[in-house]
Parts: C-alpha cells; sequence; structure tokens
C-alpha cells in the first residue's frame, strides 16, 4: 500500500482525482494546506541526511530513533511557524514519509548521510550517487529560508554546516547527540 497526500487549495477537485488514479494499493488523504505538505516532503529529506550520517558514523537504533523523534519535532514547530497550521503535525503520510525516508536502504538521502558518516567527503558523496538526493539541495534552501523567518532548526542547520561549510560530520553529530 502507498499512502499520498494530496494537496489542493480546493479538496473536492483533489478527491476528484484520487478517486480516478486511486486504487486498493494507492490511498489518499487531503489536505488543503499546500504549503505545509510541500515544505514537509523537503524537509524529510534534510533529516534522512541526518539519520544517515547517525548511521555511518555508527550510532545505533536507539540514537536514530531518538533523532528521527526531534526532527519530526522540529518540522512540526517549522510547520507551524510558516503555514499558521499544525495539519500536518504527525499525520499518518507525513510522519509516514519522514520515517520511511530516514529508514529505508533505498532512500538517497539516507544513502548520502550513510557515506559521509562514513568518511566520503561530501563532493565524493555526492558523485558516488547513482540518483540525485535532493536534501542536499534542501538544506540550503532551507537554510536560507529559515534565516529569512528567523527560525531555529538545529538539526537541519547541523545538515547544511556538514554539507556547505565542511563541518567535521563526527564532531557534529557528537554535538547534537549531547542536546537531544
Amino acid at each position: 500500500m502507498t499512502y499520498i497526500t494530496a494537496a489542493c487549495e480546493n479538496i473536492e477537485n483533489a478527491k476528484a482525482i484520487g478517486k480516478i488514479i486511486g486504487n486498493d494499493r494507492l490511498k489518499f488523504s487531503y489536505s488543503s494546506n499546500m504549503l505545509a505538505i510541500e515544505y514537509a516532503a523537503v524537509l524529510k529529506n534534510i533529516y534522512a541526511i541526518a539519520a544517515g550520517l547517525a548511521a555511518g558514523l555508527g550510532y545505533g537504533d536507539n540514537f536514530i530513533a531518538v533523532l528521527v523523534s526531534a526532527c519530526a519535532a522540529e518540522m512540526s514547530a517549522f510547520l507551524a511557524s510558516v503555514s499558521q497550521s499544525d495539519e500536518c503535525d504527525y499525520s499518518r503520510n507525513c510522519l509516514g514519509d519522514l520515517l520511511v525516508t530516514s529508514y529505508s536502504n533505498y532512500s538517497r538521502n539516507r544513502r548520502l548521510g550513510l557515506l559521509i558518516g562514513r568518511g566520503c567527503t561530501v563532493k565524493s558523496a555526492l558523485n558516488e550517487m547513482t540518483m540525485i538526493a535532493e536534501g542536499y539541495f534542501a538544506a540550503d534552501g532551507m537554510h536560507h529560508i529559515a534565516s529569512e523567518f528567523d527560525i531555529k532548526m538545529p538539526i537541519a542547520e547541523r545538515v547544511y554546516d556538514i554539507l556547505y561549510n565542511r563541518a567535521n560530520a563526527r564532531k557534529t553529530i557528537k554535538a547534537l547527540a549531547s542536546e537531544l
């Protein structure tokens, strides 16, 4: 079963499309908050890089679970700040996207974090990827958006620092671990 959130200003239009293309393996939920759904889709990729970094550095399942929980809370706070809605807060699909992207062996973003955590430079990790890890570009964009809105996003900011400011992954994730 695949779960999709269809975001559209007009929920009835979204439901009509969902009815046409939905089937027993494709389940839809609907939202009129397009901004929140789009931001959640972007943020999950950054947080998957963080989970991959932690795994690549040898942190265990318990720490990664705490990290991903903190990512969900950071995402929720950001969404509430920019979209004046908590509609995506821990909804099945938003949280599901975050979890699968953070834990799946098929996640390009988690893989990017794993490679960097295992010692690859950012450039070599990106070159090793056969597909695009959207979280790399999303980290830069979200850094600027969070700065513009003066929103504190310590996990996303640390991923940005590793990807763009050459921050040492081991030291950066260790510092983050002490704060979680």
